[in-house]
């Protein structure tokens, strides 16, 4: 239940958003150039058969990518975390 000038549902709502925000941001990121690779472009490891279909257009093998987002960082425009407490002090 919400409270104040938040109506119902307001906290999922957040969540939901800040979920889909996430997805769309990767969606952004992902290389779409052609089709899959089959070796890594970064250290030429074979890339798995069931990644290349889960993953259109992959140009990683897992451990790459894993090092890859080690290096990005989110930033988000929005403070959804906060309530109203937070803000208060």
């Amino acid at each position: 239940m919400a409270g104040g000038w938040a109506h119902d549902g307001a906290v999922q709502d957040q969540i939901d958003t800040t979920v889909n925000d996430g997805i769309d941001e990767v969606r952004r990121r992902l290389e779409r150039r052609g089709p899959s690779l089959t070796h890594c472009e970064e250290c030429e490891e074979p890339i798995p058969q069931a990644r290349r279909e889960a993953v259109p257009g992959v140009r990683l093998c897992v451990a790459c990518q894993a090092e890859a987002d080690k290096h990005h960082t989110h930033q988000s425009g929005y403070n959804r975390r906060g309530s109203k407490d937070s803000q208060l002090r």
